[in-house]
C-alpha cells in the first residue's frame, strides 16, 4: 500500500475482512478501540475529557446503515479515565478510497486486499445526504435497526440539495442542508433524550413558541432499552452572531463614551440591585452615556426570556413539562448538590491564592472570610416557605445562546449546564435561574470589555469598574421589570415580590459560585467577575 503523504499516520492496519463484515473479524473492534480511536479523539475539540487521563475506550454498541454508495457504522462508545468515572460518545465511520482533509482520517487501512481509510463519516458528503434522506422520507417515528427516525411535517417537499460544516467544530457537530436547515450531531451524548431535543420539539410542536430555530427532525438510536438522541434539525435562523458579541461591542462604545462625552463617573446617580425599572425611569444622564437603543434590545430580551418560560410552563398535560411545588426531595437534591460545589470552590481558592493581585485578592480574602455566610444562605433554601412553582427550564441561560435578529432575539441550545448530570439537567427548577444566569451574563460583558480592552479607556482600571456595576444595575432593573409584569399577566408563579428576591439572590449566587471554579483553572485575572458578583449579591 503506497502510504507516501502519510506522515501523520502510523503503518495501515491490516485485517482479512471486507468492510461490510469487518466488524465480525475477532480483533478488529478490539484494535479499534484500544488502538485507533483513542488518537482520533483526544485531538477533536469536541471531546470533553482533556483534562483526565484517559484508560481505555469501548465499543458499547453499532449500527450499521447502507447508501447506494457506501456501507456506514454509528459507534457509541464509552471512554474510561483513570480518575474512575466515564463518558459516552458518538462518531460515525466509513471506509473510503481517498480523503480531502487529513482532519478526517481516523486510520489508513487495508481490508481484505483494498486499500483506503476509515474517516469520521460526518465529513462525506454521501453520509450526510443519506442521514438527511431518511429524515426527510421517514414515516412517523421509523426505525430501521437500531435508529430512529423522526420528521416534521414542515419539513415535507425540502429535498436534498446540498451541505456543509457550519463554522468549526465546538461540543458537537454542525452541519448546514440546503443553506436552510441545521443539523446538530451530539458527540458527548446519553443514555437517556438530550434535553436540547426535548424541549426544542416540545416548544416547536406543542407550544407553537415563535423564539426558537423551529424543529425539524431528529436521530435516535435504541441501546439497552434506552432512546439516546444523535442529531436534532431545526431551521437556521437569518441572524448577525450571538447576543454575546453584540453586547460586548455594544459595552466597547458604552465605556468609549465616558470620555467623549466626559461623563463625571461618580456623580452618576445609583440604583439599588433588581430595583424594577421602566426605560422612562433610567435618568436622563444614564441615557444620554449608554444610549436608549441598548435598553430597548435588554427589555426586548426580557420579554422573550418571559415567553419562553410561558411556553415552558404552559402544558398541564405531559408531564415533563407540568409545573410542580418545591418538595423536601427537591430541596435535599439541592442543597447537597450546591453544598459540595461550594466546598469544591472554597478548596480550589484556597489553593489558588497565589495567583491573584489586587481587587481580586481582596475579594478574595473576603471571600474566605464570609465563606459560613454564604454557606449557610445555600441551606436556608426553606421548599415550605416557597408559593411558586418550578418548571423546565433553559438550564444554561446567557448571551452566548440567544441569536440577534435584526431588533429581535431567537433562544437556542436547550442542552442545560455542562457540568450537570442529564438527570440533573431535567429537574424542574425556577424559572427565575434563566433570569439570574443572564444577568451573570451582563456582568461578564461589561467586565470582559474592560479586561480585553486595557489601553482603550484613558480611566483607572476602579473607575471602569464602579461605572460597569452601576450600569449592570440598570440592566438588571430594565429586564427585571419588563420580564416579571409578563409572566405575572400570564400567570406563571414565581411568587411574589420577597420570593423573587430571594430566589434571584440564590441562584445568582449558585452561578458565581459555578463561574468561580472555572476562572480560577483557566484566567485568574478574571477571578474578579464572579467575586464581585458574590460580594454584590451578599452585600459584605
Amino acid at each position: 500500500m503506497d502510504i507516501s503523504g502519510l506522515e501523520n499516520f502510523k503503518v495501515p492496519y491490516v485485517f482479512d475482512a471486507s468492510w461490510e463484515h469487518v466488524f465480525e473479524h475477532k480483533e478488529f473492534k478490539n484494535i479499534l478501540s484500544s488502538n485507533i480511536l483513542e488518537q482520533y479523539i483526544v485531538s477533536k475539540r469536541w471531546f470533553g475529557g482533556k483534562s483526565s487521563t484517559l484508560k481505555y475506550i469501548d465499543i458499547i454498541d453499532l449500527f450499521k446503515l447502507h447508501s447506494d454508495e457506501h456501507t456506514y457504522y454509528g459507534l457509541l462508545l464509552e471512554v474510561n479515565f483513570k480518575e474512575a468515572f466515564f463518558q459516552n460518545y458518538f462518531i460515525p465511520i466509513a471506509f473510503v478510497e481517498d480523503y480531502s482533509s487529513a482532519d478526517m482520517v481516523i486510520a489508513p487501512m487495508l481490508l481484505d486486499g483494498k486499500e483506503g481509510y476509515v474517516i469520521d463519516a460526518l465529513h462525506q458528503e454521501d453520509f450526510r445526504r443519506m442521514m438527511y434522506n431518511k429524515i426527510l422520507h421517514c414515516r412517523d417515528e421509523q426505525v430501521q435497526g437500531s435508529v430512529l427516525f423522526h420528521r416534521s411535517d414542515t419539513l415535507l417537499g425540502n429535498e436534498y440539495q446540498s451541505s456543509r460544516f457550519m463554522g468549526v467544530e465546538q461540543s458537537n457537530t454542525s452541519i448546514i442542508y440546503n443553506e436552510k436547515f441545521v443539523m446538530k450531531f451530539f458527540r458527548r451524548i446519553y443514555f437517556d433524550t438530550n434535553p436540547d431535543y426535548e424541549v426544542n420539539r416540545f416548544l416547536s410542536e406543542v407550544m407553537k413558541f415563535q423564539y426558537t430555530p423551529k424543529y425539524k427532525g431528529s436521530i435516535n438510536m435504541l441501546s439497552d432499552n434506552e432512546d439516546i438522541t444523535l442529531a436534532l434539525m431545526q431551521e437556521m435562523v437569518p441572524n448577525q452572531g450571538d447576543a454575546w458579541e453584540y453586547m460586548k461591542k455594544e459595552m466597547y462604545t458604552v465605556f468609549d463614551n465616558l470620555q467623549h462625552k466626559n461623563v463625571a463617573i461618580y456623580d452618576l446617580p445609583q440604583v439599588k440591585l433588581f430595583k424594577r425599572l421602566e426605560i422612562e425611569d433610567v435618568p436622563h444622564v444614564i441615557i444620554d452615556w449608554v444610549g436608549a437603543s441598548i435598553f430597548h434590545r435588554v427589555k426586548t430580551l426580557a420579554i422573550r426570556t418571559a415567553q419562553m418560560h410561558i411556553a415552558l410552563g404552559g402544558d398541564i398535560h405531559d408531564t415533563a413539562f407540568t409545573p410542580e411545588t418545591y418538595s423536601g426531595d427537591y430541596t435535599v437534591w439541592l442543597k447537597n448538590r450546591l453544598t459540595y460545589q461550594f466546598q469544591n470552590r472554597v478548596n480550589t481558592i484556597e489553593n489558588n491564592l497565589h495567583k491573584l493581585e489586587g481587587l481580586s485578592l481582596d475579594l478574595a480574602h473576603k471571600f474566605l472570610n464570609h465563606k459560613k455566610e454564604i454557606r449557610k444562605h445555600f441551606l436556608k433554601f426553606d421548599w415550605h416557605k416557597m408559593k411558586s412553582e418550578r418548571i423546565r427550564i433553559h438550564g444554561d441561560y446567557h448571551l452566548g445562546q440567544v441569536l440577534v435578529n435584526g431588533d429581535d432575539f431567537f433562544l437556542l441550545d436547550f442542552e442545560g449546564e455542562p457540568e450537570n448530570t442529564i438527570m440533573d439537567r431535567k429537574v424542574k427548577q425556577p424559572p427565575l435561574k434563566d433570569v439570574a444566569g443572564m444577568f451573570r451574563s451582563f456582568h461578564y460583558s461589561i467586565y470582559a470589555t474592560i479586561f480585553n480592552n486595557p489601553d482603550d479607556f484613558p480611566f483607572p482600571q476602579k473607575d471602569l469598574f464602579y461605572a460597569g456595576e452601576l450600569l449592570y444595575k440598570y440592566f438588571v432593573g430594565v429586564f427585571l421589570n419588563s420580564y416579571i409584569k409578563l409572566v405575572q399577566s400570564h400567570n406563571l408563579n414565581i411568587g411574589y415580590s420577597h420570593e423573587i428576591d430571594f430566589f434571584l439572590r440564590y441562584c445568582m449566587l449558585e452561578k458565581a459560585v459555578y463561574e468561580l471554579g472555572y476562572e480560577l483553572n483557566s484566567r485568574p485575572k478574571w477571578a474578579v467577575i464572579p467575586l464581585e458578583g458574590i460580594a454584590s449579591i451578599m452585600e459584605y
